[in-house]
């Protein structure tokens, strides 16, 4: 369900109109708000209750029904985001999520409205810390924004949780899935077990459930096996499990107090070890069987939160949650290649040491807004948002630090405005959210591998810890005009901020005598997102075009140095084109869809303040086109779509002419493109509905997008995508 709305870049809910047999999947809705239809689903992430129409923003809602869907084709809700929005990446297809951005740059992961993203050290694992079982519906904002703080520069990607129980009783439901390759290779075996039970008593209910999860080895299209990514971890070859808790106090007739707390962790089984492709040939990295060393990657994560709604406190609508949320990413030893990173010869011979990461982290926070209307026409929001994030990445067979312990302290109060005009045929809004931010470190000493690039020697440096303290004052402002029902056009400017990858800038730092209080490529990136859309729902279409462009003078750029991915601060535009269309065709329950996305994204790559190269792979999505078919006949449901990834060149180096080692690199880099199919079918009986989805339909063979554009010449990262797979499932529902 596509829809555009504008965002407030504050706090609060945004009511989105859909049919009301909806309404039992909406969280916390209100019953009735000044403005917002009875029917209204509430869009968490957007953080107002204003209705649709007073808003101009680009919002995606994935609903129940779809993400089950999806999640049945993939196996997750990154892979379902990335099949139905073609301005995000597509994904590795790995554990690891570095590289996949919204837009052009990276999107904030939340559940209920708790970030799950860590962009002090970012180990890109955000899309992998709850089961989709549990999910009710993912609500995408695009575009850069302060709605829920720091991170969101991409966009939001909130996962918001199934809801409390709609009547007394018990009530739940089960799932049961099995994955094949299209060979049904024995060691290519999956299962999927999930289950939960919900009940309601008058004014108090509960939702407890489990899910385990067992992943057998991923094949290609011609039949190879994957190769595993040993460092950054697997989905393949692995085993996760999850437990989700919900419940809730209705305290009168408006107000409600939640409780939700989630378990999720996902361990490689480590039964494989990679075997080197050859990009030249264009032969994919592969696997066979064998133990890697040291301990499998992994993510674990916990996640609890207690919210508190009031839709009419003194008239207005009062929101406030108090957040715990912990990740612990470990990641794999170097591949086997020659590697110096980890080496240090105070402890062993050069050459011959093994040592592994673990990415540590842990935020407490809390969030109130309250809005209401002020004077007929005019409604006003004030809020208050505060989290403290503690992070630290260490090795876990020596126990040397690599990120030292890092605290963020963020202090956001905010207000907002809108106004309604002409009978409301005219919306202005506008606001304000003053980041008030803290950022502390430890005194440190770097890897002894850190001055090899200076220096063409062992040793590390010696760093001194202290505090940087931000403050900025980020702006919103909009306009909607809707002349008629269903015809509506808006204009929008936003402001997002973040803190660039703090751990992956102070753990490669070479050179003597650095002091943290002074250290300049610790300022956050400010970006903003200027964006002009419009939108058509007449009859049985539903047409929306949006042009963005967005910029910022310190962008947070990956770039591979030594074999690891650092960080540079360097300026960046990125502009972009999305198109989308759906409508219902003559044949009752048959109805077609097609996005576009157009991206093109530059930085400065001499610091001269003009953008002047290509962004590559690693930090932008290929321009995509995406088609679908959808029917619905009683119990009968199905689904047949085509993501084609568009080939692209980048421009990646400035100097004209370029040496030949350049122009072998920039042509090394290139996206050659490619298509994937899937096609879904559920048949809904009174056991159970019974459902068969097939990935990559055609058995199509191809190179990963992240692959094919990035580490040219690196033969152990050539990734071929998952070839034809199999899912069968029964879910049941009491």
């Amino acid at each position: 369900m596509r829809l555009s709305v504008v965002s407030t870049l504050l706090s609060g809910f945004v009511a989105i109109s859909v049919p009301a047999p909806l309404l039992a999947q909406a969280e916390n809705a209100p019953a009735n708000v000044d403005g917002v239809p009875a029917d209204a689903i509430v869009v968490t992430a957007a953080r107002t209750v204003l209705p649709a129409s007073a808003l101009p923003l680009t919002v995606d809602v994935i609903d129940a029904e779809s993400l089950a869907q999806q999640v049945s084709i993939a196996g997750s809700v990154v892979d379902a985001v990335s099949n139905l929005s073609p301005s995000f990446s597509p994904t590795r297809q790995k554990l690891s999520g570095s590289g996949e951005t919204l837009r052009g740059r990276s999107p904030l992961y939340a559940i209920n409205g708790v970030p799950q993203s860590t962009p002090i050290r970012d180990g890109s694992r955000d899309g992998y810390t709850i089961d989709p079982f549990f999910i009710d519906r993912v609500e995408l904002i695009y575009g850069s924004n302060a709605l829920q703080g720091i991170g969101a520069t991409g966009g939001v990607v909130n996962q918001v949780t199934v809801g409390p129980p709609s009547k007394d009783g018990i009530s739940g439901r089960v799932l049961l899935q099995g994955t094949a390759d299209n060979d049904f290779s024995d060691d290519g075996l999956g299962g999927k077990i999930g289950g939960f039970v919900s009940w309601r008593g008058g004014a108090f209910d509960a939702t407890v459930g489990a899910t385990y999860e067992a992943r057998g080895a991923f094949y290609d299209g011609d039949g190879r096996r994957l190769g595993v990514d040993g460092t950054q971890g697997e989905v393949q070859d692995s085993k996760s499990w999850s437990v989700f808790g919900r419940f809730g106090w209705q305290i009168g007739e408006s107000a409600r107090l939640d409780l939700i707390a989630n378990h999720f962790e996902l361990e490689g089984d480590g039964d494989y070890v990679v075997v080197a492709g050859n990009r030249t040939t264009g032969l994919p990295t592969s696997s066979v069987r064998g133990t890697p060393p040291g301990t499998p990657p992994s993510n674990t994560a916990d996640s609890v939160s207690l919210t508190l709604t009031d839709d009419d406190l003194v008239g207005g609508h009062l929101v406030a949650q108090v957040f715990y949320n912990k990740t612990n990413d470990v990641f794999g030893g170097p591949v086997p290649r020659r590697n110096d990173t980890f080496q240090d010869p105070t402890i062993a011979p050069n050459g011959t040491l093994f040592d592994q990461s673990a990415n540590k982290s842990r935020k407490i926070g809390g969030k109130i807004s309250y809005e209401r209307a002020i004077i007929e026409g005019l409604t006003g929001t004030i809020g208050f948002d505060a989290m403290v994030d503690k992070t630290e990445q260490a090795l876990i067979q020596t126990g040397r630090a690599w990120v030292p312990p890092t605290e963020f302290v963020t202090l956001a109060p905010f207000g907002q405005l809108n106004l309604a005009l002409l009978d409301d045929k005219v919306h202005l809004a506008g606001g304000v959210r003053w980041e008030n931010d803290k950022l502390k470190v430890d005194d440190f000493h770097t890897l002894a591998s850190t001055t090899l690039a200076t220096t063409g020697a062992f040793g590390g440096v010696a760093v001194s810890g202290g505090s940087r303290s931000f403050q900025d004052a980020l702006l919103n402002g909009g306009v909607v005009i809707e002349p008629i029902e269903g015809v509506r056009a808006y204009a929008s400017y936003a402001e997002g901020y973040t803190i660039a990858d703090v751990g992956r800038i102070l753990r490669g730092i070479g050179q003597p005598n650095v002091d943290v209080d002074d250290y300049i490529d610790l300022e956050p990136v400010v970006s903003n997102n200027r964006e002009i859309g419009v939108e058509l729902k007449r009859g049985p279409l539903n047409a929306s075009a949006a042009y963005f462009w967005s910029s910022s003078k310190k962008g947070s750029l990956l770039v591979l140095q030594n074999g690891v991915f650092n960080v540079l601060r360097q300026r960046i535009e990125i502009e972009g084109l999305e198109l989308n269309l759906a409508v219902q065709m003559p044949i009752p329950g048959l109805d077609v869809s097609a996005g576009y996305a157009h991206l093109t994204g530059r930085t400065d790559s001499n610091q001269d303040g003009k953008v002047d190269i290509d962004l590559d792979g690693a930090n932008i999505s290929p321009d995509r086109f995406n088609l679908a078919a959808n029917y619905r006949s009683g119990p009968l449901t199905a689904r047949v779509q085509g993501n084609f990834y568009l080939s692209r060149r980048f421009d990646l180096f400035a100097n004209d002419p370029m040496t030949p080692a350049q122009i072998a690199n920039q042509k090394e880099n290139a996206f050659d493109g490619y298509t994937v199919v899937d096609a879904s079918v559920r048949y809904a009986t009174r056991f159970g509905g019974i459902s068969l989805s097939v990935q990559n339909l055609l058995n199509e063979q191809y190179i990963t997008y992240n692959s094919d554009t990035t580490r040219a010449g690196d033969n152990l990262l050539y990734f071929a995508g998952r070839g034809r797979t199999f899912t069968l499932g029964w879910d049941y529902r009491f």
